[in-house]
């Protein structure tokens, strides 16, 4: 091979290789895709590093959920038959740096709420007892609505893909949650209320 087609076939190789780091967002596509379905296509819920106070989660039959004890608990951690909002029944959104994942933090013990195991479970579903968020502890809040009264309607996405689970709908104090849901419906959904006036969570 002489000298000139050593060149043009050098010239095609690097062409190639450009065209397909191009197209892989120079390594970051794979992560983009992965985080995409994550997030379902989900608006994005709220702006960057903001922290929601006081946040309250509702079930369609008007239940909260309830952090038992106010946090630290790896039994006995969540009651849904709460039907009014005292300390234990609000909780603080902290934003995790993407879309709209949070970490959800008690405001009694300031311990986060666990997906164990990343979710996928129906018992031993819910942990209140860490201190500081890692993958478990972050959930993606996809937004469904809103209500007439401005209070948004979310769905509880764990981090392995599964959505949290109001047994029921609420009212009840024993095998309250799962996180083994595939798909959203009415006992994935959740009105969320917060402190903040100009919150797109409500409040």
């Amino acid at each position: 091979m002489n000298i000139k087609a050593k060149l043009g076939l050098a010239m095609t190789l690097m062409a190639l290789l450009a065209g397909l780091y191009v197209s892989l967002g120079g390594g970051v596509a794979s992560a983009s895709i992965t985080h995409a379905k994550l997030s379902h296509d989900a608006q994005s819920a709220a702006l960057p590093n903001t922290t929601y106070t006081g946040c309250s989660f509702q079930t369609d039959r008007g239940y909260y959920l309830t952090a038992v004890g106010g946090g630290g608990r790896i039994t006995d951690v969540i009651h849904t038959d709460a039907t009014r909002v005292s300390s234990w029944e609000r909780f603080n959104l902290y934003y995790q740096g993407y879309s709209n994942v949070y970490a959800i933090q008690t405001t009694v013990s300031f311990n986060y709420l666990t997906a164990v195991d990343g979710g996928g479970r129906t018992s031993d579903v819910i942990h209140s007892n860490a201190i500081r968020p890692q993958s478990w502890e972050r959930f993606n809040l996809v937004n469904l609505g809103v209500r007439n009264d401005g209070v948004g309607l979310f769905a509880i996405q764990t981090v392995n893909g599964h959505y949290l689970t109001a047994v029921g709908k609420g009212g009840r104090v024993t095998d309250t949650i799962h996180s083994d849901a595939t798909r959203i419906g009415t006992w994935e959904e959740f009105y969320v209320s917060c402190d903040h006036s100009t919150s797109p969570f409500g409040g």
